[in-house]
């Protein structure tokens, strides 16, 4: 791959595990997609232990993720995954029944539409965003800042407008 890359000028190779990587930790995740005073902050505990322990671990380049205790905690079959198949999990239990669902199929609407443009929202519906109300442009801007994308971007030599 890396061959093919470098015959091509239009083709970058970035430092990214996976798409749901990129979302996993983004770094206002649990705070966009959980209210603050959500009971889903208290029900997904230990996923969203086990999310901070994936990052740490992908991040400082220690990928002996599999001996750490609280992803085992949360996936006691935690041997029959490798690290893309970890992070969707996890990233997929955070976001399930939410308007930011994400699955390998699926992205929920709200990663993709302005701030209540859902047609299935109801008042019930709430979220970390629910006082911000953001557009469609902001959300991808503050993804792009908030992760990985900016740091791989420039070290690709590309720029976002």
């Amino acid at each position: 791959m890396r061959e093919y890359v470098e015959e091509k000028n239009n083709v970058a190779l970035m430092n990214i595990v996976c798409f749901e990587y990129i979302l996993l930790e983004f770094r206002k995740l649990i705070d966009w997609i959980y209210a603050p005073e959500d009971e889903f902050r208290i029900k997904r505990a230990g996923v969203i232990a086990a999310r901070e322990k994936i990052l740490d671990s992908i991040q400082s380049g220690d990928m002996d993720y599999k001996a750490i205790k609280e992803i085992i905690e949360y996936d006691k079959n935690i041997d029959e995954h490798n690290v893309e198949q970890i992070v969707a999990k996890i990233l997929f239990d955070l976001t399930r029944n939410t308007g930011f669902e994400v699955s390998k199929g699926s992205i929920g609407d709200c990663w993709i539409k302005s701030c209540c443009d859902w047609k299935e929202w109801a008042k019930d519906d709430i979220c970390g965003l629910n006082y911000s109300k953001l557009s469609i442009y902001d959300k991808m801007k503050i993804i792009y800042e908030e992760t990985c994308l900016k740091e791989q971007f420039s070290i690709a030599g590309l720029e976002v407008a």
